[in-house]
């Protein structure tokens, strides 16, 4: 396993690989790193697989565009194929985790020539409603329900990444804990924010990490957010009516690719997006496998590595 830059047309990328074979992309989220992908890089590897596991666009060792503008998904979708193409591959499977999840099925949508199948863990393919941006309705679905405010509104505000940048270790102690399958019900987010309240004052003030996050493996988190700052990473978030907005072409369009779903059985995310995985065999017309991992929360990669392993290279060999 190694860490190098690869210059692609418009970014410099810094990867994790290992392996030799087919080309499967590994896309991280919010608040990760190419890094949460080990056990998977080093699993596929293993099988027969060149498995890469970026920091993506904002993160870690990758570069860091100033305008928010330059977070869009036509921006991220575009990462990824200029990495395929500057790894030397001209197709790959992609895989994505919490963020990366939509990146990967988009990538699925809009590049089926490069992206010949897709595996989306904790967040499911939510297709493009029509009726307006979605921020809006995330607000008003949740005024209605008595709910407070949806996180991702809240992210909305240019300057609410400082409020993780004010400590960073607590800020990323506490996001672990508060989406972490091992966490009490009572003490998990549930992704909706009392009026007066933030996403982390809203976390307790005595959360740990989780039993899979050694302090090794966080101080590697708190030594690239200390150094990269939120702004890039949450710049992804105040794209989302924006990304609305550019994709009215695929208003409609399923993913004819190869696919499968995971989802923990206890990820928070399950509130506010679960509602889609019901109809997920409406939009991915040939789903492979959707599991909910029993008593997982929503880190599924690094909470239970081995279930996912498996999962992953069982769907790759049904290809």
């Amino acid at each position: 396993m190694q860490t190098r830059i690869v210059q692609t047309d418009g970014l410099r990328q810094q990867i994790l690989e290992a392996g030799e074979g087919s080309l499967v992309l590994l896309i991280h989220g919010f608040p990760e790193l190419g890094i949460s992908w080990r056990a998977q890089v080093q699993a596929l590897a293993e099988a027969g697989y060149h498995a890469v596991a970026p920091d993506m666009r904002g993160y870690g060792g990758t570069d860091k565009p100033q305008r928010v503008e330059d977070y869009s998904i036509l921006n991220l979708v575009g990462d990824m194929v200029d990495l395929v193409r500057a790894l030397g591959a001209e197709t790959c499977i992609v895989v994505g985790h919490d963020w990366g999840a939509p990146v990967a099925w988009h990538c699925a949508l809009m590049r089926p020539d490069v992206f010949t199948a897709v595996a989306g863990l904790s967040v499911p393919f939510q297709p493009r409603r029509p009726n307006g941006p979605p921020t809006a309705a995330m607000s008003a679905l949740a005024r209605r329900a008595g709910l407070g405010e949806l996180y991702m509104v809240q992210f909305q505000d240019p300057d609410h990444h400082t409020i993780f940048e004010a400590d960073v270790a607590g800020g990323l102690r506490k996001g672990f804990y508060s989406y972490d399958g091992s966490t009490p019900s009572d003490r998990q987010s549930t992704g909706f924010i009392a009026p007066g309240e933030n996403f982390l004052s809203e976390a307790p003030e005595d959360a740990t990490l989780p039993p899979w996050m050694s302090e090794a493996h966080h101080a590697e988190y708190v030594a690239a957010f200390t150094a990269g700052g939120f702004r890039g990473p949450m710049d992804w978030y105040r794209n989302i009516d924006r990304n609305w907005a550019l994709t009215a072409f695929l208003q409609g369009k399923q993913i004819r690719q190869p696919s499968m779903f995971m989802v923990g059985e206890r990820d928070p995310v399950r509130h506010y997006a679960g509602q889609h995985e019901a109809g997920l065999k409406d939009w991915l017309t040939d789903l492979r496998n959707q599991t909910v991992l029993p008593g997982a929360g929503h880190w599924l990669q690094q909470e239970r590595p081995d279930e996912v392993n498996a999962a992953l290279l069982e769907f790759l060999r049904s290809l």
